[in-house]
């Protein structure tokens, strides 16, 4: 759905973001699923990174496995969604993830990954 979403590839994504990390002597770990016991899985294994930023797409409606994941992981967590979900079908402006985010980013297209990851490279800088 470009009209909602644009015309970025994951690819593009990943670049601009990799490219951002690397600014910054980061490393970035990008994975893409639509299985939850996948995102489950990286979510473990990502618990105690520097920083988590998560697009969990239509698991955020439903999705107590990723919440539970979530919960575990002991560093900073943005989520962030290309559209903007409150301006979207009442029902996909209830995030069940985001009570388990440091925060959360929406409607900004893909300038929200950016964004995410300017908050998590301050956030290191601070620690």
């Amino acid at each position: 759905e470009p009209e909602l979403y644009g015309r970025h590839t994951l690819a593009d994504i990943g670049t601009q973001c990799r490219a951002q990390a690397e600014r910054h002597q980061l490393e970035l770990i990008a994975h893409q699923s639509n299985a939850e016991h996948e995102m489950v899985g990286w979510l473990h294994e990502a618990r105690h990174a520097a920083g988590i930023i998560i697009n969990p797409a239509a698991f955020c409606y439903h999705s107590v496995a990723v919440l539970d994941a979530l919960k575990i992981c002991e560093c900073p967590v943005v989520e962030v969604h290309i559209s903007n979900i409150y301006r979207r079908e009442d029902w996909r402006s209830k995030s069940i993830l985001a009570s388990a985010a440091t925060g959360v980013i929406t409607g900004l297209g893909v300038d929200g990954y950016r964004l995410a990851m300017d908050h998590l490279i301050r956030l290191l800088a601070k620690s």
